[in-house]
This record gives structure tokens, C-alpha cells and sequence, in this order.
């Protein structure tokens, strides 16, 4: 019994096989890097902009996904992947530029979709109908950062835009026939269980797709990691945090494809918490824990 929504049975539906992500970079920065609106990004982000994993920008988009094929070959055996920019704001340039970087990827006969990491102030009318006219060739899933709902976290987050810009983003983005997957960080600093449900709540309401939980982790030379080193905060241990979990996954909106349940920093880079790395433990337990307690995704959703 499957107990919520996974993306792996999404992929396999929606597409006949299971796909394998490789991970690009295109080269982009961020409003909240460049001065646009801020320097230094998110509190959180590393200086590679959440792409740790990403590819090399210096190479071309053809020359990252043949060495991302490459370097899963030995845990990959399929035919088809799905090309990921996830590096900073994968939007943040003219459509130009992003239709020549977006059609080298789809002109690949390896890449089945496409899935781009961006914010919802990246994402102008132009841009989104680039992205419907591309999505009529192959698939486009577009990834949003949201966090929390709560402006006040927001802000100390220096996620420099409002809670309402995401939720008319994501309608926009709907209403240009494109999924799209909510990027939210559980044990943020300051926030209450309650808040956490709140920010669950807020994504029901709105035509989102999907939603990628994580718990927060703190990377050496960011922002947030210079505060924590300077004067650590509570974080949660791995049974709080899949208990928090849980709760998240019974409140949530029976349709969303939840992608992710948790996060892996970069280990070079990680100050806290220890257990994050043990991604198959966290999933493990979270797993068990939901059927010990036989619940499931939605069971305390009400529509409103």
C-alpha cells in the first residue's frame, strides 16, 4: 500500500519507466545575488546556488547531460532521463537565452523532460509562454521555492518576495497549462508545528503539482551557518523531524506528487544536523512510522 503520493510512481505513470534526473547548471545567478534585490542569496543557499550537485556551467548543456549520464551509469541502466536545471534561478535571464539553453536540452533524444528550479518573481509572462510552447514538445515541470508561507521567516530568510507573489505565480503558471512542484523547509527557525501546517494549508489552496519537503540543514559559509556557529539554534532530531513529517504529509492535498522528504547537503559543507546524511534511514523510518500508525497522505485534509 502506498501510503502518500510518491514521485517515483508519478514518473513511472506519467511516463511508462522510471527516469533518472541529471542534474545542470545554465550559467544563471540570482535577484537576491546580483544586487537586483539583495546580495548573498537566501540565508541558507550555498554559493552554488542549491546546484551543489549540478554539472559544471563552464561545460555546454549537450556535454553536462552526456557527463551526468556518464556518472550514473552505474546506478541507472534506463533509457531516458529528465534534465534538471537546478542551479540558482534557472529563469533569471531573457528568453532568448533561456530558449536556446532550454531546446539544447530537448533536442537531445535522451531527455524525456525537463524540470527548472526558479523563483516566482523570475517568471514574467514571456518566459511562461516560452515554457507552454516548449511543453508541447516535451514535458516542463517547473520547481518553485516557497519555504513557508509565513512572511515574517521569510524575511529573515532574505527570500526577498512575498508569500502572495507565490500564489499568483503558481496560478499563472497553471493557467499556462505548466506543473509545478513547491520546494518547502521544515524546523525553519522560529516556527511553530502549527506554522509548518499552515504552510501546507497555503500550498492546498493553490494549483501546485507537487511539493518537495526538507528538513533544514546548515551549510558552512552561508548566511544561516554563520549565525548558527555564532549562536546555534534548536534543530530537529530525526524522530522530531519525521513526526513533523507525517503531520505535513496527513494534511496535505490528496492530487500532490510529493517528490521529496527530505534533503542531503553537501557533506563538505554540512555543520548540522548529523543525521541528515542517512537519507535512506529517514525514509526508512518515515515509511514504518506511517505504518505503524496506519495513516496516510490527506487523512486530516479538508477542502475549503
Amino acid at each position: 500500500m502506498e501510503r502518500f503520493k510518491s514521485y517515483s510512481s508519478f514518473i513511472k505513470e506519467y511516463f511508462g519507466e522510471k527516469m533518472y534526473k541529471i542534474c545542470l547548471d545554465g550559467g544563471f545567478t540570482c535577484p537576491n545575488r546580483d544586487g537586483t534585490l539583495s546580495v548573498g542569496g537566501c540565508s541558507f543557499c550555498s554559493e552554488r546556488g542549491s546546484g551543489d550537485y549540478a554539472e559544471q556551467a563552464v561545460k555546454s548543456i549537450p556535454d553536462q547531460i552526456r557527463l551526468g549520464r556518464r556518472q550514473t551509469a552505474g546506478k541507472y541502466r534506463g533509457r531516458h532521463y529528465i534534465a534538471y536545471f537546478q542551479a540558482f534561478t534557472s529563469t533569471y535571464a531573457p528568453t532568448d537565452r533561456l530558449r536556446e539553453l532550454f531546446e539544447s536540452a530537448l533536442a537531445m533524444e535522451e531527455v524525456a523532460a525537463l524540470a527548472i528550479g526558479t523563483r516566482p518573481d523570475c517568471l514574467p509572462e514571456e518566459t511562461l509562454f516560452l515554457l507552454e510552447e516548449l511543453n508541447q514538445k516535451k514535458p516542463i515541470f517547473l520547481e518553485m521555492g516557497l519555504q513557508t508561507c509565513h512572511d515574517s521567516t521569510a524575511d529573515k530568510l532574505n527570500r526577498c518576495y512575498k508569500s502572495s507573489l507565490f500564489a499568483d505565480t503558481a496560478r499563472r503558471v497553471s493557467r499556462h497549462g505548466i506543473r509545478c512542484c513547491a520546494h518547502v523547509i521544515l524546523g525553519l527557525p522560529g516556527e511553530t508545528r502549527q506554522m509548518q501546517y499552515d504552510t501546507i494549508h497555503f500550498l492546498n489552496q493553490l494549483p501546485v503539482s507537487g511539493v518537495k519537503l526538507s528538513m533544514l540543514y546548515v551549510l558552512k559559509d552561508t548566511a544561516l551557518g554563520r549565525q548558527y556557529e555564532n549562536d546555534p539554534f534548536p534543530l530537529y532530531t530525526l524522530e522530531e523531524y519525521v513526526d513533523v513529517v507525517i503531520g505535513c504529509l496527513e494534511r496535505l492535498r490528496p492530487d500532490i506528487i510529493v517528490e521529496r522528504l527530505t534533503g542531503d547537503g553537501p557533506l563538505h559543507l554540512l555543520l548540522a544536523p548529523e543525521w541528515i546524511p542517512k537519507k535512506g534511514r529517514v525514509l526508512n523510518l518515515i515509511h514504518h512510522e506511517m505504518k505503524i500508525r496506519d495513516t496516510f497522505q490527506g487523512r486530516y485534509y479538508e477542502e475549503t
